[in-house]
């Protein structure tokens, strides 16, 4: 075992391959249905909102799908990133865990999300896309794709769900200044928006009905724009996996493999790619990793959601896929953790889940700014609130390790750092913030507006 502190890979140790979970998945996908005939989808269905290439990638089942050389490229601008032993916190704990995380705050716009945005925005430009529309909630994964976007010289149009657009301005003003258009959501410029606020004009907004902005600005676009999402899709999540790919390695130099791996939980993404390589471990090598999904006890998906067929937004413009929901018109209350506030997750996450290999948990609000306290204060990092459930929940079985005296590894993924989130933090320091259960009825009269499948 490793005395360091900190492990750093070089850019020869970039991986060369994303891994596709669907190779080794011992079930197998569910089909994608169309949102008005019920029946799967098609290639010219999808190709409305995306390029041939990402279809396939979608529907693909080869294990590993080869990282254009271009994409690597501008991956170098901050990968592979940092892996940290968190001594400070495992001694401010008073813990024989271990407790290691993974930094994907060290990527220009302070997040995981440029990993597949960087992709998606390749691969629309390879195919002669000249602008997207997408949807955000923290304002991370539009962060990401503006910057993607000005990389690859695409106009890009950004639906931002209005709680956030009021709560988060400076992600706004990032993503205006890599050049895209911003607007908060519900908004006038679409169908579904106008009237949307024609019977809310105080509408706060979800990450379901910015979706169906997103989709409908695509769709009625004439071809002139497609449409990229930033989480929940397999594609997605495929493109994430090179931070698991680069953690293992990082495990392998401090002479350790863990016994718990922790990522927070919204639409998959971070999850997806942080888990995913050790799911293939567990799924191939006999390894028997504890993998945990963290939530909000707001938006609680995978902890109380039904496994089911449901519309993927608001207006049922999206596809209908087989996920852990609180029904398609769930709207969330206004809690920090923006991007973690979906009514779905992402179907191989949620199968994952169903069928046991992987463990989900909800955590309140309070809880997880007082983890990312104590994290702080040990580490020196200030997490986003969205990271803040991993460290929560690693901070709980680190405080189990003190109690029975077992050198547990726990890894987490540090999906971003807090640092344009601090009204988030002003409100915590102040005494503003509160816990808020969704409620169970809320849920109990939302699945009877699920799309009815045979």
């Amino acid at each position: 075992m490793s005395e360091q502190t900190k492990y750093l890979l070089d850019e020869s140790q970039l991986p060369k391959a994303w891994y596709n979970i669907n190779a080794d998945a011992p079930f197998p996908p569910a089909p994608v249905l169309h949102p008005g005939t019920k029946e799967p989808v098609t290639p010219d269905f999808l190709s409305v909102l995306f390029p041939m290439s990402l279809i396939m990638q979608e529907v693909s089942t080869e294990r590993w799908i080869e990282i254009p050389e271009p994409v690597r490229e501008v991956y170098k601008l901050w990968r592979p990133t940092p892996f940290f032993r968190a001594r400070r916190l495992e001694k401010a704990l008073d813990t024989p865990a271990h407790i290691y995380y993974k930094y994907e705050g060290a990527s220009p716009v302070g997040s995981h999300k440029p990993n597949t945005a960087v992709a998606q925005a390749f691969y629309n430009k390879e195919e002669g896309v000249q602008a997207l529309t997408t949807e955000t909630g923290a304002g991370q994964w539009g962060s990401a794709l503006s910057m993607a976007c000005n990389f690859y010289d695409l106009d890009l149009e950004v639906y931002m769900v209005r709680a956030s657009y009021d709560q988060k301005p400076y992600r706004r003003i990032m993503m205006q200044t890599f050049g895209a258009d911003v607007y908060p959501s519900p908004n006038e410029r679409t169908q579904y928006g106008s009237a949307l606020l024609a019977a809310d004009p105080k509408s706060p907004g979800s990450l379901g009905i910015a979706i169906s902005e997103a989709v409908e600005a695509a769709a009625t676009s004439g071809g002139t724009k497609k449409y990229s999402l930033g989480s929940v899709l397999n594609h997605v999540l495929l493109h994430q996996t090179v931070v698991g790919q680069e953690t293992l390695d990082q495990l392998e130099m401090a002479g350790e493999y863990p016994d718990f791996l922790i990522a927070c939980t919204g639409g998959g993404s971070n999850f997806g790619g942080f888990a995913f390589p050790f799911l293939h471990q567990n799924f191939t090598n006999g390894k028997d990793t504890t993998v945990i999904a963290a939530e909000p006890a707001a938006s609680p998906t995978l902890t109380r959601g039904k496994y089911t067929f449901d519309y993927g937004d608001t207006a049922k413009m999206a596809p209908i896929i087989k996920m852990h929901t609180l029904g398609h018109d769930f709207v969330p209350p206004s809690i920090h953790a923006g991007g973690l506030r979906y009514h779905g997750m992402s179907p191989q996450v949620s199968a994952l889940v169903n069928h046991g290999y992987v463990e989900a948990r909800s955590v309140h609000q309070l809880a997880t700014f007082e983890a990312a306290k104590t994290f702080t204060r040990a580490e020196g990092i200030i997490p986003a609130p969205e990271t803040t459930h991993a460290i929560a929940v690693a901070i709980d079985e680190a405080l189990k390790c003190k109690k029975s005296g077992e050198e547990k590894v726990i890894v987490f993924n540090f999906s971003g750092h807090g640092y344009f989130d601090m009204t988030a933090y002003d409100a915590y320091l102040k005494g503003d913030l509160r816990d808020y259960d969704y409620p169970a009825q809320a849920i109990k009269e939302a699945m009877q507006k699920l799309p009815q499948i045979d």
